[in-house]
């Protein structure tokens, strides 16, 4: 196992330096070693992890998710070694972790300063994008997602952190000049600003006070991908938009923004904490969502009383 390691730590090195020269220089053994190091790990793999040529080493696509495990390894190694010695369990490592764009930049950022703040030991890689991460295959130890409550079927660990009610919404100034809509059937007849990254972005779904379910089929002026572009077109007067609360809460809380129709149930999503089945949670992630269950018991998002 020892060999392993250091083999390991090696093509880490040796990727992060981006020569063999350097990565010996920085491990303070001879050049020969690490080219025996990487040559016995290839052999032992049975494939090739690294180009060499005379001017550069690249890294295969197998190098790459090699790579990325081996990191969380190392951090891991690192972790065991410090829970046993004389700093007391103190967390260190890396943790890298996928979150939406939006929600990362609006709530995420001040948890991560909060909990970092707690635990200096801990750095972040934080990967801020909406698309669906592999977790497992990019070398995530754990990703955040927005999703419909309940959460469909996934081969992923999952646990709600919150849970964030859909609403629809509107300037004051457009109101004014289109009215406001009193029922749900009458959001037909408005200008939508539609998210277009649903399965059905052109419906909105309801159940109004009585019980009643109403399926309310659109025609958008206007279809976007991203929540925060039609949230400020929504406060330039352009039309009715349906978010999560967390997308609008600061623009309603500001008069902004109007919610339009709010004593119907326009469903929700929840925020959750997934991680992989075969993945093992170091302290430093078992630590993270804990902290995060916590940080959104009671949501920033949520209206005040």
């Amino acid at each position: 196992m020892t060999d392993r390691l250091d083999e390991m730590e090696t093509f880490v090195r040796v990727v992060e330096a981006g020569s063999l020269t350097a990565a010996a220089r920085r491990m303070g053994v001879a050049k020969s070693a690490v080219s025996r190091r990487l040559r016995d790990l290839e052999a032992r793999l049975g494939v090739q992890l690294l180009r060499r040529t005379t001017r550069r080493i690249t890294v295969t696509a197998s190098g790459q998710d090699y790579y990325r495990r081996c990191q969380r390894i190392l951090a891991d190694v690192d972790e065991a070694e410090a829970a046993v010695s004389d700093v007391h369990g103190r967390l260190s490592g890396t943790l890298r972790v996928a979150a939406p764009l939006s929600f990362g930049v609006a709530y995420l950022q001040p948890a991560v300063a909060e909990f970092q703040q707690q635990h200096p030991g801990v750095l972040f890689d934080l990967d801020l994008n909406d698309r669906r991460v592999d977790l497992l295959a990019e070398g995530f130890d754990l990703g955040l997602r927005i999703a419909p409550l309940p959460l469909p079927d996934s081969t992923l660990v999952a646990r709600l952190l919150a849970s964030i009610p859909h609403v629809v919404s509107a300037s004051p100034d457009y109101l004014a000049r289109r009215g406001m809509p009193t029922a749900p059937e009458a959001i037909a007849r408005h200008d939508c600003l539609v998210y277009s990254d649903t399965a059905d972005p052109d419906q909105w779904r309801c159940v109004d006070r009585d019980g009643r379910e109403h399926r309310l089929r659109l025609q958008p002026r206007m279809r976007a991908n991203n929540g925060d572009f039609l949230r400020e077109m929504a406060c330039a007067g352009h039309g009715l938009t349906l978010q999560p609360r967390f997308l609008v809460h600061d623009a309603l809380a500001a008069g902004r923004l109007r919610a339009v129709l709010d004593d119907c149930d326009w469903s929700g999503v929840g925020l959750f904490a997934l991680y992989p089945q075969t993945r093992h949670l170091s302290a430093r992630v078992r630590a993270f969502i804990d902290f995060l269950a916590d940080y959104f018991a009671t949501p920033p998002w949520q209206p005040e009383a």
